[in-house]
């Protein structure tokens, strides 16, 4: 591949490059993170996981979230307060199935991740409700 995949490099990929990593991708990522799909309620990898590392795109490895920021909201998915930084996920209105919802996605691919709701605990008061499918865990 001739561009750039340093998880800290937020450069826009073009159409093409996404297109060539997407092949990598099973069917159930490449539903979540091209279709903006979701996976089923507590049956995501990523649910219980703990310890120290962080969370990457699984389809360009941009690193998105830190461990130490996930936290148990209960919901069925990982959840975390805050992104590595904001510049990590573009933030979409979402109006489909009749709610007002913000969906996150990753800045580099625009790989769908999940959304963002503002219940979550402090200091952020943010929950990023995230589909395991739709990362890589990279342990310290």
């Amino acid at each position: 591949m001739s561009f750039s995949l340093r998880p800290d490099d937020v450069t826009p990929i073009s159409p093409e490059e996404r297109d060539q990593l997407a092949l990598k991708l099973t069917e159930e990522q490449r539903h979540i993170l091209l279709h903006e799909g979701t996976e089923a309620p507590f049956c995501g990898g990523y649910l219980a996981k703990s310890g120290p590392g962080t969370y990457h795109c699984a389809l360009c490895d941009l690193a998105l979230f830190d461990a130490a920021h996930k936290f148990d909201s209960g919901t069925g998915w990982p959840s975390f307060t805050q992104p590595l930084a904001a510049n990590r996920l573009h933030q979409v209105a979402d109006h489909r199935y009749g709610m007002q919802r913000v969906e996150v996605r990753c800045a580099r691919c625009s790989g769908h991740q999940g959304h963002v709701f503002p219940d979550g605990p402090a200091p952020t008061g943010l929950r990023y409700c995230i589909n395991s499918q739709a990362l890589v865990f990279y342990p310290v």
